[in-house]
């Protein structure tokens, strides 16, 4: 399921609360999804019973990463990753930080990459537990894009 609603997103975490479930949270542009994306949500959806991604929306990325950015539009980047079996729900915010949604969602686990200092993830404090996994892929989306436009040229 993929949602853009905060209350929409508090319903479903106050039901999975209801339920018991164990609720993991991470965050991220997702890009170009690769296999080290893959490998991330996996290990992310070991950690509880219900992934919940939150998504920066294609204007969320644009102020981070700059106006040639994203690659892949929004909606089809929310829907492969609503495809992939571990994620549970996509949330796609508009911010330049997941702050807002980590607040509502309070999870019982918060996940990054290991590359994030611990004092550098956004909202641990509202989070029961942090892990951060290492990467198992030397890859990423700009990796990516470097190497089409070294192959194929500008």
């Amino acid at each position: 399921m993929v949602l853009r609603n905060f209350e929409e997103l508090s319903s479903l975490v106050e039901k999975l609360r209801e339920e018991g479930k164990r609720i993991v949270f991470t965050n991220g542009c997702f890009d170009i999804i690769h296999a080290g994306h893959v490998d991330y949500l996996e290990k992310a959806k070991s950690f509880g019973d219900f992934l919940i991604v939150g998504m920066n929306s294609d204007s969320s990325i644009k102020k981070i990463k700059g106006e040639k950015r994203p690659i892949i539009p929004e909606n089809y980047r929310a829907r492969v990753l609503e495809g992939l079996k571990p994620v549970d729900c996509v949330f796609i915010f508009d911010e330049e930080t997941p702050l807002k949604v980590v607040k509502i969602v309070k999870p019982d686990v918060l996940v990054k990459g290991a590359d994030w200092p611990i004092e550098k993830i956004i909202g641990r404090e509202f989070a029961k537990e942090v892990k951060r996994i290492p990467f198992k892929f030397d890859i990423s989306t700009t990796k990516i894009i470097e190497k089409i436009l070294k192959i194929y040229g500008n």
